[in-house]
């Protein structure tokens, strides 16, 4: 029984594959840093969309940045909103310390 079961989820999943072929997606995927998901959670917030909304977005906005001769802007927007992210981070740590500190005294 379990195994017709496993072999029905499988072909369903078979299935499913050979459904989003046809329509001319392909999937692609990959490990990301805890920033990145950060910010995926916060895309995923504001706009609703889905996994895969998210990622082709994303690629089409890359592009569109590279033909445009916009990459190095881009990159270094993130490089400075990663440095601001971090500043405040930091800022956040050294007042949960010295509340630490205060109560401690």
């Amino acid at each position: 029984m379990r195994n017709k079961k496993l072999q029905a989820n499988a072909e369903k999943q078979k299935r499913y594959r050979e459904r989003q072929k046809a329509l001319g997606k392909k999937m692609v995927r990959g490990y990301i840093t805890p920033e990145a998901m950060a910010n995926y959670e916060e895309i995923v917030e504001k706009t609703n969309w889905t996994d895969s909304d998210i990622l082709s977005n994303a690629i089409r906005i890359t592009y569109a940045a590279y033909k445009n001769g916009q990459i190095r802007l881009l990159n270094k927007w993130l490089l400075e909103d990663d440095k601001k992210k971090a500043l405040a981070k930091a800022k956040q740590q050294a007042k949960t310390d010295d509340k630490d500190d205060s109560l401690r005294q």
